[in-house]
């Protein structure tokens, strides 16, 4: 008899710590890293001061259809790049563009919109109408970004970089640099907030795209994330993101 109640009370010792485990068990957040110095994309919102943009839009869509729970970490551009290839972050969505060196460190997801380099003048300065014109110009560029990466192999043009990349388009504004190297839409956007002190010129001169950059010991929420995007894009997601962020480029 004893022997008989030992097992029982031991099954439901197990069934207690089963149940408990199920009925308290909450999903992992999972922690994003974003520049949010980047508009269109990511920003913080003057008024609720959070971040805001057509990539928090995006992994908030993608989270939603994959149950994920997320938490957006406004970061600085190089230390989301070093926190990320570090695993310090589960993810990061930053208008990262994909390139074969970053692939060494961190994974991404399918991309999601195509960008490239654009330059950005002071509206009537006529000296600069292509990359061809940028010899014996000082340029500036976020650190890090792939517009910079740009600049510095470009024979004559010389680099000035910043932390942010408003504070190249403030430099421009007040003439202390000929011209900024950035992604077309934020550069569009930095150009249509400008009341008509920038411009752009030129064409768009690279081919990029962004994806979403995710830790490389996390293979399973890249798996999420590309279940998530692919149902947002088969849903026709992405144009009404496109409409509210980036309407008029």
């Amino acid at each position: 008899m004893k022997k008989q109640f030992k097992s029982i009370f031991f099954l439901l010792i197990v069934m207690s710590i089963l149940l408990t485990a199920c009925g308290g068990a909450k999903s992992e957040t999972i922690r994003i890293a974003s520049d949010t110095t980047w508009p269109p994309f990511e920003y913080i919102d003057e008024t609720t001061k959070e971040p805001v943009g057509f990539d928090i839009d995006l992994i908030t869509m993608i989270a939603e259809k994959e149950g994920l729970d997320i938490e957006i970490i406004p970061t600085e551009w190089d230390a989301l790049l070093a926190g990320i290839s570090q695993c310090q972050y589960d993810a990061a969505i930053s208008a990262i563009t994909i390139t074969e060196d970053r692939k060494e460190t961190m994974l991404f997801t399918e991309p999601y919109i195509e960008a490239g380099q654009v330059l950005t003048i002071v509206a009537g300065d006529d000296r600069i109408s292509s990359i061809a014109d940028l010899d014996g110009m000082t340029v500036g560029a976020q650190i890090g970004t792939t517009g910079a990466i740009e600049v510095e192999g470009m024979a004559g043009a010389t680099l000035k970089t910043y932390d942010s990349v408003d504070l190249a388009y403030l430099d421009l504004t007040n003439g202390q640099i000929d011209v900024v190297v950035a992604d077309y839409p934020t550069a569009f956007d930095f150009v249509a907030q400008s009341n008509g002190e920038l411009a752009l010129t030129g064409e768009v001169f690279t081919d990029e795209n962004y994806g979403i950059a995710v830790c490389n010991e996390n293979a399973d929420l890249l798996t999420k994330l590309n279940a998530g995007l692919k149902a947002v894009q088969d849903e026709g997601g992405i144009a009404p993101l496109e409409a509210k962020w980036l309407a008029g480029e």
